[in-house]
Formats: C-alpha cells, sequence, structure tokens
C-alpha cells in the first residue's frame, strides 16, 4: 500500500521537535506500536459515526517524520460491521498482525456489533475481517464490546482487556486469536475495574510491576483525562492511584484515550494521545499528539505535560 510523507515540523523554529498535533487530520483513540524497527501509530478516523468506518496508519522511523498508510483497514473488507469503527489495537504474532477493532456501537445485547480482528502479512494492510463475525458480540459485566487493547504478557499469554459504560473486562485469548480460554474458576470474562474507570484501557509492565490506565470523564468534555493503577498481576486488584494526563486550557481540551510506547531497551517511554484545539467545539475535532511520560524514583507515573512543542526525534537503533 503506498504512503505519502508528512514531515510535522515543517516551517518549525526547532527542527528536531515535531509539533503537536504529530500528523494533520481529525484522529483520535491512537495506539502507539514499534514495528520492524519504525514507529507506528493506529488511531480512529474522527467523524460522525456513519463516515467513520475505516482506519489509516502512519509509521516514522524517528517520531518526527510521518507516513501515511491509507485505509488500512476499511468496513467493506469487514461484511458484519456497518458504522463506526474506532479504537484499533493491534500486535504481531508469528508472521502475521492481528487488529483488534470495535464496530456498530451497540447499545444491547439484541443489536449485532461489537469487537473484531482483521489480519495481515504486512503491519501496513491491507487488513481483512479475520472471523467474519466479532470476537465480542455481547455485554459481560455490564461492559459495553469497545475499546480493546490486546496484552501480551511476559510469559507469553495474551489477553484482551476492554470495555465501555464503567466496566472493563479481561479475558485470556486461545493460541490463534479465534476465541478466549476460560480461567480456572471457568469464567471467560473477568471484571477488573478500579475506581473511576470509564473506558480506553491501555496495560504495560514496567519493573515486574503491571501498570493499567485508562480514560475517566466523558469523551466529549473538559473532564477527558487519564489515570492509572499499579498491581502485581494482569489480573488486579487494581487501586486507582492518580491522574496523569488531563487538559490544560492554555493549549488544548478534552486529552485522553492514550497508549504508551516503550523505546527497546531504553528506560525511555511517550504516551500517545488525542486532545481537542482550544478553537474547536465539534465533538469529532480531535488531533493526536505525543508527549514525554517520566517515572519517579518509586516507579510512579508523573503528570504528563502537555505540550505544543511535542517531543524530540528519537530515531530507533
Amino acid at each position: 500500500m503506498s504512503g505519502f510523507s508528512i514531515n510535522a515540523q515543517e516551517g518549525a523554529a526547532n527542527p528536531v521537535h515535531n509539533n503537536n498535533p504529530v500528523f494533520e487530520g481529525w484522529y483520535a483513540d491512537p495506539e502507539g506500536i514499534i514495528f520492524d524497527n519504525k514507529y507506528w501509530i493506529y488511531p480512529t478516523y474522527s467523524a460522525p459515526y456513519d463516515k467513520q468506518v475505516f482506519f489509516d496508519a502512519f509509521s516514522s522511523p524517528d517520531l518526527v517524520h510521518w507516513t501515511k498508510h491509507e485505509k488500512v483497514l476499511d468496513t467493506t473488507s469487514v461484511k458484519w460491521a456497518k458504522r463506526a469503527v474506532w479504537a484499533p489495537s493491534i500486535i504481531k504474532k508469528g508472521d502475521k498482525y492481528f487488529l483488534f477493532f470495535g464496530a456498530n456501537d451497540i447499545q444491547s445485547d439484541e443489536e449485532y456489533g461489537g469487537i473484531g480482528v482483521a489480519v495481515a502479512s504486512r503491519p501496513e494492510g491491507p487488513f481483512k475481517d479475520y472471523l467474519g463475525k466479532p470476537l465480542i458480540d455481547k455485554f459481560h459485566n455490564g461492559a459495553q464490546p469497545i475499546d480493546q487493547f490486546v496484552f501480551r504478557d511476559a510469559d507469553g499469554k495474551h489477553y484482551l482487556i476492554y470495555g465501555g459504560w464503567k466496566h472493563c473486562n479481561i479475558a485470556q485469548l486461545n493460541d490463534d486469536f479465534t476465541g478466549f480460554i476460560p480461567f480456572e474458576n471457568g469464567e471467560i470474562f473477568r471484571e477488573i475495574t478500579p475506581e473511576n474507570y470509564v473506558e480506553g484501557p491501555f496495560m504495560f509492565i514496567r519493573d515486574g510491576k503491571y501498570y493499567f490506565m485508562w480514560s475517566e470523564g466523558g469523551w466529549t468534555g473538559p473532564d477527558y483525562s487519564v489515570a492509572y493503577a499499579i498491581a502485581d498481576s494482569p489480573m488486579g486488584p487494581f487501586k486507582r492511584i492518580d491522574k496523569i494526563l488531563q487538559q490544560d486550557m492554555d493549549i488544548a481540551t478534552g486529552a485522553g484515550h492514550h497508549s504508551v510506547i516503550k523505546v527497546p531497551r531504553k528506560d525511555r517511554w511517550y504516551i500517545v494521545y488525542h486532545r481537542r484545539p482550544l478553537d474547536e467545539t465539534d465533538r469529532n475535532s480531535r488531533e493526536t499528539c505525543i508527549d514525554e511520560m517520566h517515572f519517579d524514583d518509586n516507579g510512579f507515573i508523573l503528570p504528563v505535560k502537555i505540550t505544543v512543542e511535542g517531543v524530540k526525534s528519537d530515531p530507533l537503533e
């Protein structure tokens, strides 16, 4: 698939910085990840639900120069997805790339849709529907089947962490990602909802600890933000510690629905998130940004300063 280059810092005073947003266009719910010695971002195309029917992806060797890969997945390849695909989450397993997504914005078990999976042989796609149906199509433990994040544990097990409507579930994926492996007690979907959770879960491991992050507040409002908890297991229990990402009325509103990128072999971390420009009131006017994320000496995440400057060039070795 062809792409075209975007130099987000052209004309900027400092040539080693890219300005936030990192690329042009309305994009939200960004998942940042590293594949094949490149940074990748897979965001939601932020538009009215009936137009939000495809995903673009963006790749960069250094967080400054971005290449757009258009329509890596389109609902024409997912027959059951009629409207509103969003919040992609991707992982490489073997020689395949699996893209998890929410579709149709179902409001009850009587509606058809939920969380789907697409597969491709390259990170830029094209992705095709993997199952021909949703992977999760029902409300379990009160969680709307949206905002999926696929997490690879240190032992190689893969989990799907997901949920809207203030409920979050974790489920262990089977080896080929066609379904789930029940937990010891027979349950498939285990609720791990922390205090104030709304949506947008994300998990990573640092120094043997599991950091669970999520979005709070309403995505259309000024209270949208990101908080976190730490536990010794991906099952928790997760006790909310603090809010670490939120709007700055000098810069932008509605900062939330994030992901985290760790630079390989270094203790350097970036938070990838969306926010709304100060002069925008449309709920879909969201842009993707990157800022640095730091920890204190005890391993707690420090509050993130959202910036216009963005981050310095950071080529992968």
